[in-house]
């Protein structure tokens, strides 16, 4: 791969490191994520493998968010980890530079829409470790690349009701505070 996807890596890292951490009983505790189960964070990261590998090879894109424990069914990091691993071996170089529709942005290279995707595992990330009880702390590069992107993408998704209303971050927050405030998410 001649891209730089070292981001796009590094997030995946820090969400296989929290899955690898939640405790056999843990994914049944609730996420921040509205009705979603860490179970259900889980899958919908894990269905993202499934979404990257299809865009890569023109496959039909899985509905990620619809179910998404159905992609992780019984051992949830063996899961991640097979989809993570046949996502990559998807990702050849012509697939990097090949066009995928993204919304109103219209086509754009898959190496710059993984760039982009950042923003999902890493948001993920600290969901599920607050379900499950880990440290939430997340990559402060990764997190200012995240916010740049948010603000990019967060009207549309609104407007189809896939993300919640901002939320005010307190005075002094932390730029990893301020973009989950931004994305709907409560920080205690």
């Amino acid at each position: 791969m001649a891209q730089n996807l070292s981001g796009y890596h590094r997030a995946l890292d820090l969400f296989e490191g929290l899955v690898a951490g939640v405790s056999r009983d843990g994914w049944d505790a609730s996420s921040p994520c509205a009705g979603w189960t860490a179970r259900d964070v889980a899958g919908h990261v894990t269905g993202g493998q499934h979404l990257v590998r299809a865009l890569a090879s023109g496959e039909p894109v899985p509905d990620v968010s619809r179910d998404p424990s159905r992609f992780v069914q019984e051992d949830v990091l063996m899961s991640w980890r097979t989809a993570r691993k046949e996502c990559a071996e998807a990702l050849t170089q012509d697939a990097l530079d090949g066009l995928i529709p993204f919304g109103a942005l219209g086509l754009l290279p898959l190496a710059d829409y993984l760039e982009a995707y950042i923003l999902e595992p890493l948001v993920h990330a600290w969901d599920l470790a607050q379900a499950t009880g880990q440290p939430s702390r997340l990559d402060p590069d990764l997190v200012h690349h995240a916010f740049a992107t948010a603000q990019v993408v967060s009207a549309p998704l609104r407007a189809k009701g896939h993300l919640a209303p901002p939320l005010t971050p307190p005075r002094g927050a932390t730029e990893q505070t301020r973009l989950l405030a931004f994305l709907g998410r409560a920080v205690a």
